[in-house]
């Protein structure tokens, strides 16, 4: 056997078995009559010893001596009392003397520490990732998400959901983000395209009579990457016949609340509801963070018309009030003016207002506002003494933006933002329709398959980009966790709904005639729900980053640096896919 035991399992009531264990040389300290070595493996790290005490063999000694770090091998020996305890560590009690040792196989030097605080950059640890996920806190991450894979499993099974398989090479559709596309060689100049959701295919079970479907699934999506998008993502795909919104909200949040349970021992509370309106004027997003308040107050009634050209020019003027924020030096406040200035959020300046103890304003804007007026700013801001009001203005979607950056970046600096402090919503009722401003387009706020709100059934006959979807996101602590809708399953409103983002009868039976065939079928009332299974992990994880939950992730450039992907195909290859390259240098 290459093992008896794990590297983390020893105990002090196995002292004085003898026990085998393989695994990675972690360290090595040679006192002359003394070796020591800590030997490692994913469940933990065990202390061997070897005694120069004359009666040690010496190929024993020869073969520790010729240890480096990250050398594997095979340790046999006596789990014995450790005479210097290691309380950090589960197996500190015990250590083992060796009788024999076998190296299995060397190792070069580590470009970086494989330790929890490691020297390593980013981007030398993605070039060799085998190393990194060595480290401990990389191991931790990759566990935590097969828990939380495992338990997703286990709670949708319970509920009667059947875990389904969709193709991979599928139809370009021109919605949504940039199709990856993969050439056919049976079918010349023809492409597949690798799927951005199962959408179609998963409402083609429910026309199937599956009744609950879902699948942990990788997604693709060619666009621009930051900390929490990947080229290829995972996503927890679902979906359910004969359910109405309520149906979904309840199970899908039963679902999150059993995660937590299980995973964390957490229990969250009932999700509350927020109307996509309301999450738009208090917090300036649809996907508000509201483990603190700090909501939007609209000010124009009060700070227009007073000579103050700024304010009396621009659409809306905004505050926000930041508790207990007044002791902010005038140095902080210019830090904080020039931050909002930078190009990412892209605001002209910053007004404030102190609300001193003593029941006196000091202001930015003192010239041309009075303590009265200061007053009513404080009073419907409901600041208080000790607060700080902040104060943006501009047009009306360009200042919720900015705002809602300033909200986000004041709670992170107050200390509100504790990643593992979980604050859970929906948020409801997206309008069915958004406007690409460069083109005058219309497209679909969540996908061209979603319903209107029965409420709305009448606007969408006469009004119809101002009616209102039915559909829902999971929110916690201000990350879209996921998103879905009740679809729709009628051919002649489907029809509807391609007319209304502009295609033809012709264009919508190319792209999507395989659906709109089936709904003749019979097709049941249904919808479903996709939650970002990356960001889920990361959450679990209290980081933003996703990249550590994925085994192997690509940079953000798309790149895989460990395997040099992408990469150039030879000619041969790109002949027996009839592609002829033009690239000009």
């Amino acid at each position: 056997m290459l093992r008896t035991h794990n590297c983390g399992e020893l105990r002090e009531s196995h002292i004085g078995q003898t026990v085998t264990l393989s695994g990675w040389a972690q360290a090595i300290r040679d006192k002359g009559g003394l070796i020591w070595i800590d030997i490692r493996d994913r469940y933990g790290i065990t202390q061997l010893l070897i005694e120069d005490d004359g009666n040690a063999a010496a190929e024993l000694l020869e073969t520790a001596r010729k240890v480096g770090r990250e050398f594997v091998l095979k340790a046999t020996g006596e789990v014995i009392e450790r005479a210097a305890k290691n309380p950090n560590i589960p197996t500190g009690n015990i250590e083992m003397r060796l009788s024999g040792l076998e190296i299995l196989n060397g190792a070069q030097t580590p470009p970086f520490k494989i330790e929890d605080e490691t020297d390593g950059g980013d981007e030398l640890r993605m070039k060799y990732r085998y190393l990194d996920i060595r480290r401990n806190p990389v191991r931790e991450k990759l566990v935590l998400r097969h828990k939380i894979a495992q338990e997703v499993r286990r709670y949708l099974s319970d509920q009667d959901f059947i875990e389904v398989e969709t193709p991979v090479l599928i139809k370009s559709t021109p919605e949504g983000a940039r199709d990856f596309l993969v050439p056919s060689r049976m079918n010349p100049g023809e492409f597949y395209a690798l799927p951005q959701s199962p959408q179609t295919f998963k409402q083609l079970l429910m026309v199937g009579g599956m009744d609950r479907y879902f699948q942990i699934v990788k997604c693709f999506r060619d666009e621009d990457l930051r900390a929490d998008r990947q080229p290829e993502f995972t996503q927890i795909d679902c979906e359910m016949a004969f359910v109405d919104r309520e149906d979904i909200i309840n199970n899908f949040e039963g679902m999150m609340r059993h995660l937590f349970k299980m995973v964390k021992d957490i229990e969250l509370p009932t999700f509350p509801q927020m109307e996509y309106a309301d999450a738009m004027r208090d917090y300036g997003s649809d996907k508000p963070d509201t483990r603190f308040e700090m909501k939007f107050v609209d000010l124009n009634d009060l700070a227009k018309n007073k000579g103050f050209k700024i304010f009396d020019a621009a659409e809306i003027v905004l505050g926000i009030c930041a508790k207990g924020a007044a002791s902010y030096t005038r140095k902080q406040i210019d830090e904080l003016t020039k931050w909002v200035q930078r190009p990412q959020i892209g605001a002209k300046g910053l007004v404030y207002v102190k609300c001193n103890e003593d029941g006196s304003f000091k202001s930015s804007v003192d010239k041309f506002y009075s303590q009265e007026d200061l007053k009513a700013w404080a009073d419907k801001a409901g600041a208080e003494a000790g607060d700080l009001i902040l104060v943006l203005s501009g047009e009306l979607d360009v200042t919720r933006k900015q705002m809602c950056e300033l909200r986000l970046e004041m709670g992170q600096r107050l200390g509100l933002r504790d990643p593992f402090n979980y604050s859970p919503l929906w948020v409801i009722n997206f309008p069915m329709f958004e406007k690409d401003e460069e083109t005058g387009h219309y497209h679909a706020m969540h996908h061209p398959f979603t319903s209107v709100l029965p409420d709305d059934a009448e606007i969408l006959k006469t009004d119809r980009y101002n009616a209102r979807a039915n559909a829902y996101d999971m929110v916690i602590n201000g990350v879209e966790v996921g998103g879905g809708s009740i679809r729709i399953h009628d051919k002649s409103d489907q029809a509807d709904m391609f007319d209304a983002l502009g295609f033809t009868p012709e264009e919508a039976q190319e792209q999507f005639g395989f659906l709109m065939n089936a709904f003749e079928y019979g097709a049941p009332p249904h919808g479903g729900i996709a939650l970002g299974f990356d960001r889920l992990c990361s959450l679990f994880g209290g980081v933003d980053s996703i990249r550590d939950f994925i085994a192997f992730p690509k940079n953000t450039s798309g790149r895989d640096v460990m395997i040099e992907s992408p990469s150039a195909a030879d000619n041969q290859q790109l002949s027996d896919l009839s592609i002829q390259l033009d690239i000009k240098e």
